[in-house]
């Protein structure tokens, strides 16, 4: 829930520079868009979507429901994800994310993160291996994930996102991969010890970069995640850095969760130029569903009306409010103090629910045609086999018609609405990431028998 607030609530900054969108046109154009009534484009997608293996790159996951008395073998109230939605919205492969915040770099700030990144290691291995083995597994292959999905179980896969918790020893890389990684971002929102930020272009406090891109530790550190099989994933660091990865890797990368600049003009977002760069390195963007990074202007106009309506509360406890995560860090450098200003503001978040509810009842949501725009515009721009699909459930994503893993036939419904063939979806909701992991295993068993040698 900790990036929800973050990046839901609290980061209110605008960006004025998106394009419009074009939530009717699909993929293929007005005039070529399917002749069926609304009843026949939902039986074929209801069809597809039993028949191709769906996979979202980027699933958070909090500690806390995977416990004994409280986990995801039932329904929980408190996350977006857990094995009954999953199986409801036929969601098949949610890749759980490994995610710690950016601290201190100092050996007590990188043991603390590395403690974090091991407990979330564990609770999955909990989930996999005690919670509900008879419903999900762990797969470390494309082949594993066709095999676990063809026994009728669901599939488990793990993210790393910040590999700020592997502190300055190398060692780490193949150590995160026995547990299982099978992507990790060198940095989340700041910068870490291997790579600048995308929050160097925050337009309330940009971050100043510290290395121009990667430092040379994240250079190694890249090496190593290709040598292990370890994809990389661009979706949070600088644009110096994402450039300088591409360039660098020696196999395909990914970007976990991001969509298209073109459509809305956030730091998280890659340009067009990126996106061609994804292209000829033979990576996939994973579009994602978060609002903010869909459409600004939507998003704009709900984070002000939320926005005032917690301040306004919070001025009566006598709490301060700041306007952006970042804003918030520039007043409070102590991380213990970091947590309880959010440990505070979820209480009057809650008891801002009411009011919010109703005062934005009439405020545009961000919806799944939202999402679906920037599937179509990667699409056009460099091709239906360098374009997938991520949620960050459970870490601000989600929106109107896809809100949590039960709603998952939406978003093929809007595929097969805007003329999505059967083989294009396949490639879109798992096809085109599985092969590039199985590049990025065919690189690393090179490397390490040219090692050998």
């Amino acid at each position: 829930m900790r990036k929800l607030i973050v990046s839901a609530f609290l980061t209110f900054s605008i960006f004025f520079t998106a394009c419009p969108t074009n939530p009717e046109g699909g993929k293929t154009g007005e005039g070529d868009k399917p002749k069926m009534t609304e009843e026949e484009i939902v039986a074929k997608a209801k069809e597809i979507h039993k028949e191709v293996i769906t996979l979202d790159t980027h699933c958070d996951i909090n500690t806390d429901n995977f416990t004994d008395d409280n986990n995801y073998s039932k329904k929980l109230e408190n996350t977006q994800v857990d094995i009954p939605s999953l199986k409801e919205g036929g969601l098949d492969v949610p890749w759980f994310i490994v995610y710690t915040g950016q601290g201190e770099l100092n050996e007590e700030g990188y043991k603390k993160a590395y403690e974090n990144a091991i407990d979330k290691f564990d609770a999955i291995d909990r989930l996999v291996n005690n919670y509900s083995k008879d419903d999900i597994d762990l797969a470390l292959t494309s082949e594993d994930v066709r095999r676990i999905h063809k026994e009728g179980k669901l599939v488990a896969m793990i993210g790393v996102e910040n590999a700020y918790p592997m502190g300055t020893d190398l060692s780490n890389v193949k150590k995160f991969a026995d547990r299982g990684a099978r992507y990790m971002s060198l940095s989340h929102n700041r910068h870490s010890q291997f790579s600048d930020s995308n929050t160097e272009e925050s337009k309330d406090n940009p971050d100043a970069p510290i290395h121009n891109g990667l430092s040379e530790l994240g250079k190694k550190a890249l090496a190593e995640m290709n040598k292990w099989g370890i994809m990389v994933d661009i979706s949070h660091p600088s644009q110096s850095a994402i450039k300088q990865m591409i360039e660098l890797s020696k196999a395909p990368v990914i970007a976990s969760h991001s969509s298209a600049r073109g459509l809305a003009d956030h730091p998280r977002n890659l340009t067009d130029e990126q996106l061609e760069m994804v292209k000829k390195n033979g990576g996939v963007v994973q579009a994602v569903a978060l609002g903010a990074y869909l459409n600004v202007e939507k998003a704009s106009k709900r984070r002000f009306a939320e926005f005032n309506i917690v301040k306004k509360i919070a001025e009566k406890e006598d709490f301060t409010v700041y306007p952006s995560s970042a804003a918030m860090r520039q007043q409070i450098r102590d991380k213990e103090k970091q947590d309880e200003y959010f440990a505070k503001l979820r209480e009057i978040r809650k008891k801002a629910e009411p009011e919010i509810k109703e005062k934005l009842k009439d405020v545009p949501k961000i919806d799944v045609k939202d999402f679906v725009d920037h599937i179509d515009y990667m699409v056009k721009k460099i091709g239906v086999d360098h374009v997938g699909i991520s949620s960050d459930f459970d870490g601000g994503g989600g929106v109107e018609g896809w809100n949590d893993a039960s709603e998952t036939l939406n978003v093929t419904i809007e595929l097969v609405r805007r003329g999505y063939t059967k083989e294009e979806i396949e490639k879109i909701w798992s096809g085109n990431l599985l092969r590039v992991l199985d590049k990025v295993q065919e690189v690393a068993k090179q490397i390490q028998e040219e090692e050998k040698a």
